[in-house]
């Protein structure tokens, strides 16, 4: 039911956007909406500064050009939004973008429900390994009722499965791996809610296959999606890379590489048309270490600009959330904006 409210909100009519210098300098709730709207409607200039790595936007806004959709997100500019993210403005960029230099604010993108996944046990039985894993699907603590895509990759071997979590949010897989490969894994489940398919989430869970405990994510290589080319920088020398894939809710492809260098590799991206997060994973190794690592593109979530949490007694914080579309899947955008009193 939350969630059914939520989305009604895209399909609330366009607002015209402000222009930012005539905006009062009241800190007020009025005034907050009004930034909150114009970055969430508005292009930004130029109004494709999202795509080029070089280009930094000289006013603020996420929208995706050419949209006739209210608060659709594009999703290059969302991307760089994320520190993560190699070609990411800093928050000065972005603040002067904004040009009202009179208050703090803070971006925070987010999937409308959480994914946790929890490995409930393996066995092996001949020439596999089985494992159970517990799915847990809640918004704001209530459970949600959903269906679910699960992958399993290790190496270059992936396995695809379905399942569904209940109204009680929980749901179960159970997963073979042949125990001929050996190495570090991943296990990636989509859900999609199913009182809206536009409406979904992920988590990823890292485990080893016949092997140790993997390295955290971005120990071996840093992932860099834009434009729809994914950008491996790798940490160390000596990093090889054994596959690359994409993942997303109905879909599974291995990705083309684009560009190769030294301490690189660039790959393609499809352009996949699913109302769902893309996932791409990469695996490998260094000397004797296997690793699997992976980004979401959109790269989400993120949280940008100043901490609030440490804010100082008298001053004084409007919090806004919208609901907004990014590649055909609803997302959740919170900004907090502070001034003084």
């Amino acid at each position: 039911m939350v969630i059914l409210a939520l989305s009604a909100i895209v399909g609330a009519s366009k607002v015209t956007t402000p222009y930012l210098n005539g905006l009062s300098s009241r800190d007020d709730a009025e005034r907050f909406q009004q930034l909150a709207s114009y970055v969430l409607l508005s292009t930004g200039t130029p109004s494709n500064w999202g795509q080029s790595s070089g280009t930094f936007p000289s006013r603020l806004g996420l929208a995706k050009e050419n949209s006739e959709q209210n608060y659709e997100l594009d999703i290059d500019k969302v991307t760089r939004l994320n520190s993560r993210n190699i070609y990411s403005l800093i928050y000065s960029q972005i603040w002067d973008a904004l040009g009202a230099t009179d208050v703090a604010f803070q971006l925070e993108v987010r999937t409308l429900f959480e994914v946790s996944i929890r490995l409930a046990s393996n066995s092996t039985r001949g020439d596999q390994t089985s494992y159970e894993f517990e799915i847990t699907t809640k918004k704001s603590g209530m459970p949600i009722s959903t269906e679910l895509c699960g992958y399993v990759a290790v190496r270059n071997f992936v396995n695809k499965t379905a399942s569904f979590t209940s109204s009680n949010g929980i749901g179960s897989f159970t997963i073979g791996i042949p125990n001929w490969i050996s190495g570090a894994a991943l296990f990636l489940v989509t859900a999609r809610a199913k009182t809206n398919p536009q409406i979904v989430s992920f988590d990823i869970y890292s485990f080893g296959h016949n092997s140790q405990t993997p390295l955290p994510n971005g120990t071996f290589t840093s992932l860099s999606p834009l434009a729809y080319v994914l950008k491996a920088s790798f940490i160390s020398s000596g990093t090889e890379i054994m596959s690359a894939s994409i993942f997303t809710f109905n879909y599974n492809f291995s990705l083309a590489e684009k560009a190769a260098g030294v301490q690189s590799k660039e790959y393609t991206i499809p352009c996949i048309l699913d109302s769902s997060p893309m996932v791409m994973v990469l695996t490998g190794h260094n000397a004797s270490t296997s690793f699997a690592e992976w980004v979401p593109y959109p790269q989400l979530p993120l949280q940008v600009g100043m901490d609030f949490s440490q804010s100082v007694a008298g001053s004084k914080i409007v919090t806004q959330s919208h609901i907004v579309t990014i590649n055909q899947a609803l997302y959740e955008v919170v900004t907090k904006w502070g001034g003084t009193v």
